[in-house]
């Protein structure tokens, strides 16, 4: 039972500290035939409560191959809506001075994924997509000094859990589970299980620390 509670406790730590690791989406660019269409936030991260733009870029084949040119006037005929949940709004776009560049100035109010859909014609090509952009961060993103014990609260936990591991262990090396009567090869298993939960769950209080 100790041994598996180990290994379950080590394979929740590296999830863990993949999920602290991996970063968002950021920009994402779909084709629609020969149009590119990137969307996502002029200021990344974007944080709620803090003013931001929707940024768009849309883009056709160049003149030489490899190349492209931005597309203008495409939101005379295409509505943009931003997405939350339920809630939907049509936005108003604005044309930066770059050829095939927008944006369109929004202050999100909630945490979450935001959505953008198109819908309407780009020169008689037909356009009805939904793009995700980067998710919207609370202000602990940027917060200094941290408003909160919210990640302190995060970093004891985490040293908790290594508490209870070297307690599990402790009880194999001393004979009290049935771990130790299965021979060594199950001893062996359960400390490499730990060595991976140790080392995932501290890689992981270093990543909350520099997030923080």
């Amino acid at each position: 039972m100790i041994v598996m509670k180990i290994v379950i406790f080590g394979i929740i730590g590296l999830l863990f500290f993949v999920g602290m690791t991996v970063p968002s989406f950021a920009h994402t660019t779909v084709h629609v035939d020969q149009y590119q269409i990137e969307a996502g936030w002029g200021i990344e991260p974007p944080v709620v409560g803090i003013r931001n733009d929707l940024v768009f870029k849309i883009t056709q084949p160049g003149e030489t191959e490899g190349s492209y040119k931005g597309v203008t006037s495409v939101f005379k005929d295409v509505d943009a809506t931003v997405m939350f949940g339920g809630a939907t709004k049509k936005i108003d776009i604005n044309s930066d001075s770059k050829p095939g560049y927008y944006f369109s100035p929004i202050i999100p109010t909630k945490t979450g994924t935001y959505m953008i859909e198109f819908k309407g014609d780009i020169d008689g090509t037909p356009i009805d997509i939904k793009i995700p952009v980067e998710d919207v961060e609370s202000t602990a993103v940027l917060d200094f000094p941290p408003s909160s014990g919210e990640g302190t609260t995060d970093v004891i936990a985490l040293k908790n859990a290594i508490s209870s591991l070297q307690q599990d262990v402790s009880k194999l090396k001393s004979g009290k589970s049935s771990a130790s009567s299965n021979g060594g090869e199950s001893y062996d298993f359960a400390v490499f299980g730990l060595y991976i939960a140790t080392a995932a769950i501290i890689l992981a209080i270093v990543a909350l620390i520099k997030r923080k």
